[in-house]
């Protein structure tokens, strides 16, 4: 069924895309009626239900948030901070309480404090302005540190454009096997998580027959603790444009689309701007610096919802339908967008494209270790002394990313939970042993990912952190497999009542079951990366957990 509605949506394609349509009504209407999701299903030929099932899902579409005018940001960073409390209480000065709704994550991690108000995010002491940002819609933009330990690929002055366009040229007139070559030697791995090398899928897409294929970018940075990305949104948006033009010639597809989060407005903004720059300048459209090459961009901003992250998700969002995780095989590179050839990869990823093939695969292969090429941008939170994004070479200690970086901690922390949500749980003496690549990482136990750090402090109880896991999981679950749909919500209820009832403690046979279902039986990362926190803290923290869980 869900092969029939992406091809009944590509009937329109991107420039009357559903997705767009149901985003944009909401916005108008604040909710969406019976009949206009009929109007709706009779104009792209799909069920109500289809359309209902869509607008219900999303945090800026469902009928629950109708007549919110300001979200607080309820991520890991900001838990762990303890900020959102104090922030609640200044905000219901001005706004009652059905009026405040809750939003994850606004990457406002180096300072927490956060809140999306009006279209602009805000954090830190912005809160002290709140009237004056009610009334005179003042924006106050965000500071942190950007600096690099070692090559500076992603974090140095922008690219001189009237350069990037003789490279690109020359690039242009040379086969596109040619630049495959480059990007192969690279050894250059998705910085989504995954760690998937990108020529394997650009590869695939440029064998893939059809006289249309697309570039998705992954701009959906859903994992509390990380901003890198939105960095290179804000800071670094002509290396992503490059880098999706480059994935494009390499692979024969004309259509890129940039699947921005609505809860980055700043970002949205900024490379819509970037784009228009792109567009006069004669980046895009047909015959692109007198080359056979044409692309043209679109940027689709999201609705709010984790699980977009995950890539064939994020497909089906595109196309209108529920984001439900698709069943692989078939992969996107042979059945992507509308059942089209496609390559999805993260922002951080792409923007590495431009280095490599102006300098070539072996100068960026001969950065980092030989597995784990190249450099990783690091998520600092509001913990440090110093938080910001800093980039390493892969292969770099941990503990200078850290103390020498980062300057260390403003108070006693615990653990670094590395990678997202679904990352590993580093207890601070593990740290020593680590180090910035992904082979380091995964043989000890734990997962770099997206390379986003959350702090947990000392006087933060485990067994919450843990439930507030579950709690994430439950809530942005896409609901397609029953593992991730309901085993994270009993997850939940077992946390939450080991910790109101001194009379339970939870079954360690039957937490393992509960673990072992979810890491084996979950279709996505999702469900299947939430056991491994859990593992570690059941490791690291055992002596702290006893009091809940019978170990």
């Amino acid at each position: 069924m869900s092969k029939n509605l992406s091809h009944l949506s590509g009937r329109k394609g991107l420039d009357e895309n559903l997705f767009e349509t149901l985003g944009d009504k909401t916005r108008q209407l604040g909710s969406l009626s019976k009949d206009e999701i009929r109007e709706i299903a009779e104009e792209y030929l799909m069920g109500t239900s289809n359309i209902f099932g869509t607008a219900s899902f999303y945090d800026f579409t469902r009928d629950e948030n109708r007549g919110k005018k300001i979200y607080v940001c309820n991520g890991s960073a900001c838990l762990t901070a303890g900020t959102q409390e104090a922030l609640k209480d200044k905000l219901s000065a001005h706004f009652s309480a059905d009026e405040i709704g809750e939003m994850c994550c606004l990457g406002r991690c180096h300072e927490n404090h956060s809140f999306h108000y009006d279209g602009s995010n805000y954090s830190g002491p912005a809160i002290e302005e709140i009237e004056k940002i009610k009334t005179s819609k003042k924006k106050i933009k965000d500071k942190y540190q950007v600096k690099a330990l070692g090559h500076c690929i992603l974090t140095g002055e922008q690219v001189n454009l009237d350069e990037v366009k003789k490279i690109l040229t020359a690039i242009y007139q040379k086969p596109a096997e040619a630049i495959l070559t480059e990007i192969k030697s690279s050894g250059l791995r998705g910085r989504g998580g995954a760690g998937f090398p990108i020529a394997i899928k650009l590869e695939g897409c440029s064998k893939s027959p059809g006289p249309r294929k697309f570039i998705v970018c992954n701009a959906d940075e859903g994992d509390p603790g990380s901003y890198s990305d939105r960095y290179i949104l804000e800071h670094q948006p002509y290396l992503l444009l490059i880098g999706m033009l480059i994935s494009g010639f390499v692979t024969g597809a004309d259509r890129g689309v940039i699947y921005i989060r609505a809860e980055y407005p700043e970002s949205i903004e900024r490379m819509s701007e970037s784009l228009e720059e792109f567009r006069k300048l004669g980046f895009t459209g047909e015959k692109i610096f007198g080359s056979d090459f044409n692309f043209e961009f679109k940027i689709i901003k999201a609705q709010g919802a984790y699980i977009c992250g995950e890539e064939t998700a994020l497909l089906s969002s595109i196309e209108g339908q529920r984001p439900e995780v698709r069943v692989r095989p078939p992969f996107p590179v042979h059945e992507g967008l509308f059942r089209k050839p496609t390559v999805v990869n993260n922002v951080e990823t792409l923007a590495n494209l431009y280095y490599i093939v102006k300098n070539g695969g072996a100068a960026f292969a001969a950065i980092g270790t030989p597995k784990s090429t190249g450099t990783k941008l690091m998520s600092l939170d509001g913990y440090f002394n110093r938080p910001g994004i800093y980039e390493v070479d892969m292969g770099t200690p941990l503990s200078d990313v850290l103390y020498q970086l980062g300057g260390g901690f403003k108070s006693k922390v615990k653990a670094l939970h590395i990678g997202g949500p679904l990352g590993g749980l580093v207890p601070i003496q593990k740290v020593q042993d680590l180090n910035v690549d992904f082979e380091s990482f995964a043989g000890n136990g734990f997962m770099l990912g997206h390379a986003s750090m959350v702090s947990v402090p000392d006087n933060y109880p485990m067994i919450a952190y843990l439930e507030h896991l579950f709690a994430f999981t439950a809530h942005e679950s896409c609901g397609k497999c029953f593992p991730c749909r309901i085993g994270s919500v009993r997850g939940k209820e077992m946390l939450q009542k080991a910790q109101k009832d001194s009379n339970y403690k939870i079954d360690i046979e039957l937490l393992k079951d509960l673990l072992d279902t979810l890491k084996r039986g979950s279709l996505c990362a999702l469900g299947g990366g939430i056991p491994l926190p859990v593992y570690n803290a059941l490791e690291y923290f055992k002596e702290e957990l006893k009091e809940h869980i019978e170990i």
